[in-house]
């Protein structure tokens, strides 16, 4: 080499490389590449078809309408602003809102509470677990069906079960579902009672926490109560966090159980007017479409409001730590 350098002879240059500083893609490769993008969007297209048709035109719609006058039979007229003006002054809706409320705001927490709680006795490893977890689970099934429903009007009527069992005690039951003061705390109960999916996010949770925290904190001396607020909790605060957003949303869409139990009507005196039903009211009742979507849309924003406000309060609260 020193010599052919020497008498000023260069060396052959290496062969260049492909364009692109890789290999040469194989004739045909991007014909297929091709096929299955479009095999792949093939499949995905009823899915489009229905996000378009079922989800996003109706949404859109409804927005529109929501600016209209519309009975939902004859012609509608645009009111611009006037449905949600409207709102201001509905006394019914001022009811509704705070019925719902004071629904999600009670049931949530409860519900919450006793799920974890029972997730932590599941977790000790009782036998039959799987048979345990099942028919907790249930519930959450069933809760929001009309037969479950029906079955609630039954057991906290006048004539229930509830009251049999007050009776033989010698306590003078009343109607839970007809009286004012009650008829709202049955659902919450209904609510509370339908723990089962929450129970079951949480028991997973319990699982993945590493038992060499609980052993050295024992070794510490810590109690089992500063176990559970200094380990157990920390870690499962994203579980929380998730159960809590979800709860909160399924809670204020609650509609099937305020129409069975109240008959459809948000009795008795309106202690059971939630939201939803009361928009039903309007929108299918009085055939007020154009109220009606105002009213959802008001709620899509609270719902979306109430999201928000968790997700930013949730750096405070929620560890993702490893």
């Amino acid at each position: 080499m020193s010599a052919l350098l020497q008498r000023g002879t260069r060396p052959a240059a290496a062969p260049a490389a492909p364009a692109g500083g890789g290999r040469r893609a194989p004739k045909g490769g991007t014909g297929r590449r091709k096929r299955e993008n479009l095999a792949a969007y093939g499949f995905l297209a009823p899915w489009f078809v229905g996000l378009a048709l079922i989800t996003a035109g109706p949404l859109l719609a409804s927005l529109y309408f929501s600016f209209t006058d519309y009975n939902l039979i004859g012609d509608y007229e645009f009111v611009g602003w006037a449905n949600y003006e409207r709102m201001l002054e509905d006394a019914r809706l001022h009811s509704a809102l705070r019925v719902t409320f004071v629904y999600v705001f009670v049931s949530v927490p409860l519900q919450l509470a006793l799920a974890l709680a029972l997730a932590m006795v599941l977790d000790r490893g009782v036998r039959g677990l799987a048979l345990y977890r099942s028919v907790y689970y249930l519930p959450s099934l069933l809760g929001g069906s009309v037969a479950v429903a029906i079955l609630w009007r039954q057991v906290f009527g006048a004539e229930g079960l509830v009251n049999q069992v007050l009776a033989f005690f010698g306590i003078q039951g009343e109607g839970w579902v007809s009286h004012p003061d009650h008829a709202l705390s049955t659902l919450i109960v209904l609510n509370v009672w339908t723990f089962g999916a929450p129970m079951v996010i949480f028991l997973a949770g319990l699982r993945q926490i590493p038992a060499m925290y609980y052993e050295a904190a024992a070794v510490d001396g810590a109690g089992r109560l500063h176990r559970f607020w200094h380990i157990t909790v920390p870690m499962l605060t994203p579980i929380i966090f998730f159960n809590l957003v979800l709860q909160i949303i399924n809670a204020f869409q609650t509609f099937t159980q305020a129409f069975i139990v109240s008959g459809g009507t948000g009795g008795p005196s309106d202690s059971t007017l939630f939201y939803t039903l009361y928009l039903y009211q309007r929108g299918f009742g009085a055939f007020d479409m154009g109220y009606a979507s105002a009213m959802a849309w008001l709620l899509l924003m609270i719902i979306g409001g109430f999201t928000a406000v968790n997700f930013l309060a949730s750096k405070f609260w929620v560890f993702y730590g490893d």
